[in-house]
């Protein structure tokens, strides 16, 4: 171990790991040497006591930490828990004018040609990284840590910037490799799913005729596509495939997702159409000309406007599909949102009309249903082509479950989906594991709705956020006590879809499946 150095400051650690060798021993080693250099460490294993609610003391550490240590291994980054941390860290930071916390990232037994699954990705784009292969590296990380601690600046820090050649420690066998946009290499059969599904997956199943609709629509001048679903049923999966259909008929395409906006750009319309202006001609390769075309005495939606009219759009010689993804993030600020949605529909309305605007092409991707009070005429929710994506039937679940090599029959596909619906994450979990033989169908039936089966990560993620919102706790609560559909207040109800927790039956609503029926029953105490 290298010799600790005084505590300048007394700074507070959490770190993010799985409790697994050798995640879990490389997280001591850290919790001890942060400890005995006099700092504050946080490590659930260590710091929750015994009958302690974990949800709130996560969450209260989360909010204290001044760093995020994040130990990234095989199993760690498929982890949604992990991925919630890595996600509320980063809105911390975001919002925070002290740039806190720092996320340091650790891949541990991890190699740079691993993919992150989509919101790992989005969530740690630019951020500086670490590698770690043996015990022989932990020093050397602890080291530049500490290091870190003594250099104190945590703006630059939190840009991405651990470990500039003149620190005064660097690490030469682990480069600094910040994340791209490239999308995920191919994995090895079968595939664990962890976020958007490859392009060059066999696991992909296909919802006729969405995706031959959503094919056509895309190739016809101005076009506009809706696609909504709670998470995880396939949304990013189809709009990469949509773009990547435009790109075989030489089109230009370009995916933006939301999540890649500090939190700092939703609090202002200019500043917000400022970065979706510099960020689509930042993918399309053009010079950032913003100052040529911002003129305060004009509002931000013509600014906006005039910037693609007259330089994005007039630059390029062919047709430009844009696919815009977690667009929920605007549903938080209502005045932004109109202004946005309504631009889009302007945009959409004027292609109609003018051969400029024939060459955009949308794709707009979002959760479930959308609250926000908007002037139908503005919303761009009521026009061009609506795609909702519904879960997988019985025969996609058996196609899947072929696909997975497994000579399953309807009555095995039943058995599954009366745990766990069509959701198609869902399915996919069971049939991975089923298929690496890690578990059977009757003992995954047993465990899935309890934190010793394949679905505890996933079901421990929606039990932290419900905890953290005691009228979303209350609300389901109320859902799975009842044995019939029930009415919500539509706020609540909105979240609780697109959380992917409830399906609607009419006005009403009932639990997704009985998976969240049995756990939640048994986690927030249904009598």
């Amino acid at each position: 171990m290298p010799t600790l150095p005084a505590a300048s400051k007394n700074a507070r650690f959490f770190i993010s790991y799985r409790s697994q060798d050798p995640d879990l021993s490389l997280a001591h080693n850290f919790y001890e040497a942060l400890k005995a250099a006099g700092h504050e460490a946080f490590m659930a294993g260590e710091s929750i006591r015994l009958g302690e609610k974990w949800p709130q003391r996560i969450d209260e550490e989360l909010k204290l930490c001044d760093y995020f240590l994040l130990l990234l291994s095989e199993r760690s980054a498929t982890s949604e828990m992990v991925t919630e941390e890595v996600r509320q860290a980063k809105e911390l930071r975001d919002g925070s004018n002290h740039y806190k916390p720092v996320i340091l990232p650790i891949r541990v037994n991890f190699p740079w040609s691993k993919p992150l699954n989509y919101d790992l990705r989005g969530y740690l784009q630019q951020v500086q990284q670490r590698e770690w292969n043996s015990p022989v590296d932990t020093p050397r990380i602890l080291q530049e840590i500490f290091s870190l601690l003594t250099d104190g600046d945590t703006k630059r820090l939190a840009n991405g910037e651990m470990g500039r050649e003149e620190s005064s420690y660097s690490f030469p066998s682990s480069p600094l490799h910040p994340l791209t946009l490239s999308p995920p290499v191919p994995v090895a059969e079968p595939e664990l799913p962890e976020g958007q599904v490859d392009l060059a997956s066999a696991f992909y199943i296909d919802r006729p005729p969405i995706e031959s609709r959503c094919y056509e629509a895309i190739l016809k001048p101005g076009s506009l596509i809706r696609i909504k679903a709670p998470r995880q049923m396939g949304k990013t999966s189809l709009m990469a495939r949509i773009l990547h259909q435009a790109s075989q008929q030489d089109y230009l395409t370009v995916p933006l997702s939301f999540q890649l906006a500090d939190g700092k750009v939703f609090a202002d319309l200019d500043k917000f159409l400022q970065w979706f202006c510099a960020s689509v001609g930042r993918r399309l390769r053009l010079p950032n000309k913003l100052a040529d075309y911002w003129d305060v005495i004009f509002g931000s939606k013509d600014n906006c406007t005039a910037y693609f009219e007259e330089y994005l759009l007039p630059e390029i010689n062919q047709p430009l599909a844009l696919g815009l993804d977690e667009v929920d993030r605007i549903f938080q600020h209502p005045e932004i949102a109109a202004d946005f949605f309504g631009l889009l529909r302007a945009w959409h309305e004027d292609a109609k009309n003018r051969d400029i605007w024939k060459k955009l092409r949308l794709v707009v991707v979002h959760s479930t249903e959308v609250y926000i009070p908007m002037n139908i005429n503005q919303s761009p929710f009521n026009v061009g082509l609506p795609i909702e994506l519904p879960e997988f039937n019985a025969q996609q679940v058996l196609d899947l479950a072929q696909r997975h090599g497994l000579n399953w029959s309807f009555t095995q596909v039943e058995q599954l989906m009366t745990m766990v619906g069509g959701h198609p994450y869902l399915v996919r979990v069971a049939l991975y594991h089923i298929a690496k033989q890690d578990t059977t169908l009757n003992l995954l039936l047993q465990t899935a709705p309890t934190e010793a089966g394949p679905y505890s990560d996933h079901l421990r993620r929606h039990l932290w956020n419900l905890e953290q919102r005691p009228e979303l706790a209350a609300a389901i609560k109320k859902v799975v006590a009842n044995t019939s559909p029930v009415r919500l207040d539509s706020i609540q109800c909105f979240k609780l879809l697109s959380m992917g927790l409830l399906q609607q039956q009419g006005n009403d609503v009932k639990p997704r499946c009985d998976l969240y029926r049995q756990y939640f029953c048994d986690r927030l105490r249904v009598s």
